[in-house]
């Protein structure tokens, strides 16, 4: 169902950033930003084949679609592809922030094939029920066009953070799922570190996966952000990372950090949102996230019992992580510096940035319990996580087929 026109527009927030100097001018952006406002002016009178009154003609021209492939009354979306820091998220966050149409998501890459596959999950746990209570043979239905339009229902514009492919199983399941979802009028707007033709490169199997490279090929339009500026990375260069000991002053440093890094005013302070990510069946909640950054206290992440599961979502959804209120870990809170341990390694995996407020030095920080040699790889890891190169390289699991 869409929204009443809205008054602003992907064209005009871009150049109100750069009148307020959060931005300066580059051609790749200015692209981007060209093809976001073209999608947005289509979206405002679109309304998708699967959101239609289905009679006899509709189903019949549905079927036709599916056929032919045609998508002359869908708009194209935009796969936007560059290395980190060229601003993709920011653009996309913005083009979402004023799409006009109230049937839109936007979501990790990674959540939602975790969603995918646990829907897939339950359709093949009823199905198994039911043929033991009928004792009868296979299921008939397939999931994917049943999954497809529950999502179809729901959402009509779908924006993807970071669509990497690194798992065959998400491999096999994107080409039928797309090919529904963009039958029924959906339409998607992406951005990753890599171009549709390198996605999923070398990965097990990869000639079933080309179609869906196709389907980007042919639905979206691909723009390259490949400037020369890191924004995110100009907005870290020469930043403290470990403040201590934790009172007003670092916990105002590490504020005006978070500002600074999400294009935010302090004054809107009350109005930076929270966030839940889904671990498992389990709802873990973000206390402040804006454009892929997350404030978390040592509180919530580390005296509650969450485990590695957890830490790998968060480091796989944020490139920047700021906890405050780090304590000294002793033999009274070894729980706390084991959960503190997997943490970090979860950051360090996905090359997160990590800031934080400790009440003492990090060379002090661990004074004494029985996970000495696990801390001490932690302290060393996180020395290397204030360095210039660890903070210049790109979010995410470095893997080979990624």
């Amino acid at each position: 169902m869409n929204q009443p026109v809205q008054m602003s527009n992907p064209d005009a927030e871009y150049h109100a950033l750069i009148e307020a100097g959060e931005l300066t001018t580059d051609a790749d952006q200015a692209r981007a930003v060209a093809a976001l406002e073209r999608l947005h002016r289509e979206l405002i009178d679109y309304t998708p084949s699967g959101n239609r009154e289905r009679g006899l003609i509709s189903r019949w021209a549905s079927v036709l679609v599916r056929s032919s492939g045609s998508q002359a009354n869908v708009p194209k979306g935009v796969y936007l592809y560059g290395g980190v820091g060229r601003g993709k998220s920011m653009l996309m966050d913005l083009f979402y922030s004023v799409a006009p149409i109230a049937a839109k998501q936007r979501i990790h890459f990674h959540e939602f094939m975790l969603d995918i596959h646990a829907r897939l999950k339950d359709w093949h746990d009823t199905a198994a029920l039911q043929r033991e209570q009928r004792g009868n043979g296979a299921h008939g239905d397939d999931p994917i066009p049943i999954i497809a339009k529950q999502i179809s229902k729901q959402t009509t514009l779908l924006c993807f953070d970071e669509l990497q492919v690194t798992d065959i199983a998400d491999a096999m399941v994107l080409t039928r799922l797309f090919n529904e979802l963009f039958a029924l009028g959906v339409i998607l707007v992406a951005t990753s570190n890599r171009p549709p033709d390198a996605l999923y490169e070398h990965g097990l199997n990869r000639h079933r996966f080309l179609p869906f490279i196709e389907q980007i090929k042919q639905r979206l339009e691909i723009i390259p952000l490949q400037g020369p500026v890191d924004y995110r990375y100009n907005r870290l260069r020469g930043a403290q990372t470990y403040y201590f000991p934790v009172n007003e002053e670092t916990t105002a440093q590490l504020s005006a950090t978070f500002f600074r890094l999400t294009d935010r005013s302090i004054a809107d302070r009350a109005k930076v949102p929270s966030e839940e990510l889904h671990v498992h069946g389990r709802t873990l909640f973000v206390p402040k996230a804006a454009r892929g950054v997350a404030v978390f206290s040592f509180k919530r992440l580390c005296a509650n019992p969450l485990g590695s599961a957890d830490y790998l979502a968060i480091a796989r959804t944020y490139h920047t992580v700021i906890m405050v209120a780090i304590p000294q870990f002793n033999h009274d809170n070894n729980d706390e510096a084991r959960r503190f341990i997997n943490l970090i390694d979860a950051f360090y995996e996905y090359h997160v940035k990590f800031l934080c407020s400790a009440t003492v030095p990090l060379q002090s920080l661990y004074a004494g319990g029985d996970v000495q040699f696990e801390f001490e790889r932690t302290i060393s890891r996180l020395t290397e996580m204030q360095s210039e190169a660890y903070l210049a390289q790109g979010h995410g699991k470095r893997l080979l087929n990624g």
